[in-house]
Parts: structure tokens; sequence; C-alpha cells
């Protein structure tokens, strides 16, 4: 239970993608993989992003809770990996505090040390992918866009939330927020009920960790963030993730960027990889 609740909190794994508002009909958050071609399907659950031929860009706690990842899949074809680099300032929060909070239901010192953690990781592929166009990085702020977000677990409403032991992966799905918190190492947005909200209003949960958090340019989607945690609505000591009122927080890629330039430009040499 305990492991459950942290694989929740930090969206990668155990319950909800893209949660949808409880008034509109879930055929219409559901999309074709072709409509984003560059987002990749991490093993187990979990995404990422090729941003390069040879580069998938992908959340942290993604890639650090298997021993190796060895494929990954883009575009439906799996894809070989050589090396995973992982932000040295990452950290993984300790089983004590996560205890502390569940028997306390205050989580602030959990998020706190979860907006202290460089939560994001380079995939280096095998074989260059030469049959989807990489995503771009968004350059400019993202404070008060409106951003698209999309992932493959299983789903739930505003209303009813999502289960923790849900199916992780389903139908694609997206859906849309505007960011309301642009700061260091974190984008973010709240996931607000009609009348309140956007005709496609969605928020994130376990299952879409790594997915990109994406801005329109012209007529691409750039890459501004990664998914990768949020705080959950709690009442007394009980966590109702997925429903109306959560805040999500995405790794903020303008504050990494040199971090993955130097990485792709020198093959990963200024890197360690595990």
């Amino acid at each position: 239970m305990r492991s459950a609740v942290l694989l929740l909190l930090l969206v990668s794994s155990g319950a909800s993608a893209v949660v949808i508002r409880d008034d509109v009909p879930d055929l219409q958050y559901r999309m074709a993989a072709s409509e984003f071609p560059a987002l990749a399907d991490m093993p187990g659950e979990g995404h990422g992003v090729l941003i390069a031929p040879l580069w998938v860009l992908t959340a942290a706690h993604v890639v650090d809770r298997h021993h190796a990842v060895g494929v990954v899949v883009v575009a439906g074809a799996p894809r070989a990996v050589r090396n995973v680099f992982i932000h040295p300032g990452f950290r993984k929060p300790p089983q004590k505090m996560i205890d502390s909070a569940l028997a306390s239901g205050d989580w602030e010192p959990f998020f706190e040390f979860m907006a202290s953690s460089d939560d994001i990781a380079l995939v280096q592929l095998a074989e260059p992918v030469l049959d989807v166009a990489p995503a771009r990085i968004y350059n400019g702020d993202a404070l008060g866009k409106v951003v698209r977000i999309m992932g493959r677990g299983a789903t739930g409403t505003g209303v009813t939330g999502h289960h923790l032991y849900a199916p992780q992966r389903t139908d694609l799905r997206h859906g849309y927020n505007k960011i309301s918190v642009s700061e260091d190492r974190w984008i973010g947005y709240r996931f607000d009920k009609p009348p309140n909200a956007l005709p496609l209003e969605a928020s994130t949960g376990s299952g879409d960790s790594g997915g990109p958090i994406l801005v329109a340019t012209g007529d691409e989607w750039h890459v501004a963030g990664l998914m990768a945690w949020k705080r959950v609505v709690v009442t007394g000591t009980e966590l109702h993730p997925g429903k109306y009122g959560e805040t999500v927080f995405g790794v903020r890629l303008g504050n990494y960027a040199d971090w993955i330039e130097k990485l792709i430009a020198d093959g990963g040499i200024s890197g360690t990889s595990r």
C-alpha cells in the first residue's frame, strides 16, 4: 500500500492516466497515436517523448524503478536502448517520510521533497529513429498557456477520481489544461470542475509520468514539460487522486536545456549511465 501511494503521487504507475470531465463523453477524449507519433511508451507504464533521432526524454522516476530499460516503443515499433542517463539531482523520497504522511495525513513535507528533486532522464537509443519526426522543445514561458496532455493508462472523472489499482494501459486519451505555475523546475496546472473548466479539461494520473506537456507553436506541438507528480486532494488521512481540485506538476524543460543539449551533443559522454 505504501509503495502504491508513492507511485500514485508520482503519476507513474498503479492507477489513472488522463482523467476527464464528468460531463463530457469519454469518446471525445480519445486520440489516434498518429496524431503525435513522437510519444514513447516506456516498459510497463509511463511515457517519454522522442526529441532527437537517438534520444527519448522522460521523467527520472519512470526509468529509475527498472533495473534496466532494454526497449521503448515509438510509433508502435520497439526501439532498442543503449544507455539511460538520470539527472544527478534526482532524489527518491525516504520511506519514513511516506509512512509519516500516511499516518498523519500531512503530506506537505513529501510535496516539498518532490519539488526539490530533478525528475528528468534521457534515454539513448541504439539506432536512430528515422520514421518519426522528433518533437521540438518549447523555448518560451508556458505560464498562462493552454497545454495538451496525453496518456494510455486507466481513466476516471473529476467527480469519481480514479482507483489505485486500475489497469495501467488502456486506450490513448488526450485533453487540455492551462498552466498556472511556472517556476524553476516545474510547470503546473489545476484540474478545475465545470463551469470553470476548458471544453476538454483534463488531468493526469498514474501511468502518465514522462508524457509530454505540449504547447501549440504554429501548426506544431512543442514540448514544454514532462508529467511528473501531483498534489492530490487530501481529506483527513484519505487521498483522492484524480478529483477536481488537484494540481499536477511537470518538469519544466527550459530549466534543463543545458543538461539536455550537452548530453545529446557529446553522445552521453558528459553523463553517467545506469
